[in-house]
């Protein structure tokens, strides 16, 4: 390839905002820059969360049609009794609650391009329909018998395997080799090698800028791991993954552990390939455990953020009791004797048993477990932020957490900066 070829193909990336350089993500590049200025048909073929209809815009965008509609229409979302009059229209009175006449996408789009996705969900009779539009580009609304005629260019796209929907009677043999004129196939996250790096980079970067928060970096056992994953749902869920992974890590670099808290064990999908435990592989429990853990961890601060509070008081409070001739027995304090007639009667201060609802800080005292933390560290953020004038990073040096952890907990707490 030469150095002109390169520049251009990397302008189109640039202009759709496609990150990588995959042999076969090039390929199916190439193929769409190809087939854009023809009105040919063109069938997509991918997984679920490839980026199908990125392709499809790319098209539309590049051909003479540009300036014409586009509209996305997924053949599985729509009903199977409405999917006709959706896309052809339909007469008034044609059906119950037909109370005017519509028009359809293939007319409404007339000059344009109409992009069906999950084509292989799309029912037999609507297919018949379909396919006459393809072939002379007539079609008839619902309830109507004069026929109409559309300019349209169709793009359609699938994550199933027609050919076997074909052979099982799901799906018409005329209207797929109609369909796949120019057939497109949209590699999986898992072939696209060192792909999955850089995009990840990229959804995590445009997140944390979006949030303003500082986005983590990868260590190189990380990106290997991520690099053997097997992603079965793409795109969509690389970006899942690094979204979550940048705003509920506190730490600014990732490490395994840190994004194997957010993939699911699939035996089929993961290899790891990282020094664990036995334990490790059990990814579900570990999401859990480490969920468990991240709790306590936060429950522990604001213990030890409230026992700071209260240390002064609880020290006064045994400052004064050492002074009287004080007893402890059990679970109970004796303060001094009270004569009442000629008698002697102790003041008893009942102290709660430790094993019941006591629960033990990292410093070794006491609190009541049904103490209402939440709102404790909440008045606590807030008051930080008013303190720095809504600066996070200010507010979150003097509670002594991260500024992310501050962000995230803003959030859960749905506090107004």
């Amino acid at each position: 390839m030469s150095s002109k070829e390169h520049c251009q193909k990397q302008a189109l990336k640039n202009k759709f905002d496609i990150i990588g350089n995959s042999s076969a993500l090039n390929y199916a590049l190439a193929t769409a820059e190809k087939v854009a200025p023809t009105d040919l048909t063109v069938l997509i073929l991918g997984e679920s969360g490839v980026g199908k209809e990125v392709f499809s815009k790319i098209i539309h965008q590049l051909s003479p049609r540009k300036h014409g509609p586009f509209i996305a229409i997924n053949c599985g979302a729509i009903p199977e009794g409405t999917i006709d009059s959706e896309l052809f229209g339909h007469e008034k009175g044609s059906f119950t609650g037909a109370t005017d006449t519509r028009k359809g996408y293939f007319e409404t789009v007339n000059g344009g391009t109409i992009f069906l996705d999950e084509i292989a969900e799309m029912p037999l009779g609507t297919q018949s329909r379909l396919l006459r539009l393809l072939q002379n580009g007539e079609y008839i609304k619902v309830g109507a018998s004069q026929v109409l005629k559309t300019d349209v260019r169709v793009i359609a796209a699938t994550n199933v395997n027609l050919l076997d929907a074909v052979q099982r009677g799901k799906f018409r043999e005329d209207l797929y080799y109609r369909l796949n004129t120019v057939p497109i196939i949209v590699p999986p996250l898992r072939e696209r090698g060192h792909d999955i790096a850089l995009l990840f980079r990229k959804f995590s970067v445009d997140f944390c800028e979006k949030n303003k928060i500082q986005p983590p970096n990868l260590t190189e056992e990380a990106r290997n791991l991520i690099l053997k994953y097997r992603w079965p749902g793409n795109i969509r869920q690389l970006k899942s993954v690094a979204e979550q992974v940048s705003i509920l890590t506190d730490s600014d670099t990732l490490y395994p552990e840190d994004i194997a808290r957010f993939i699911p064990n699939h035996n089929t999908s993961l290899n790891i390939g990282v020094n664990s435990t036995n334990d490790f592989g059990q990814i579900g429990n570990e999401i859990t455990l480490k969920m468990l853990v991240d709790i306590k961890q936060d429950i522990n601060e604001m213990k030890r953020m409230f026992f700071e509070l209260t240390k002064n008081i609880s020290t006064n409070f045994e400052e004064f009791t050492g002074d009287q001739d004080t007893r402890i027995v059990g679970t109970e304090r004796y303060l001094p004797q009270v004569r009442t007639g000629g008698s002697y009667t102790p003041n008893v201060i009942e102290l709660p048993e430790r094993n019941s609802s006591m629960t033990k800080s990292i410093n070794g005292d006491y609190m009541p477990e049904n103490f209402n933390l939440i709102d404790m560290e909440k008045r606590f953020i807030i008051s930080a932020l008013k303190k720095h004038k809504g600066k996070r990073k200010y507010a979150a040096e003097e509670l002594g957490i991260s500024e992310r952890t501050l962000y995230r907990k803003i959030i859960d707490y749905d506090i107004e900066e």
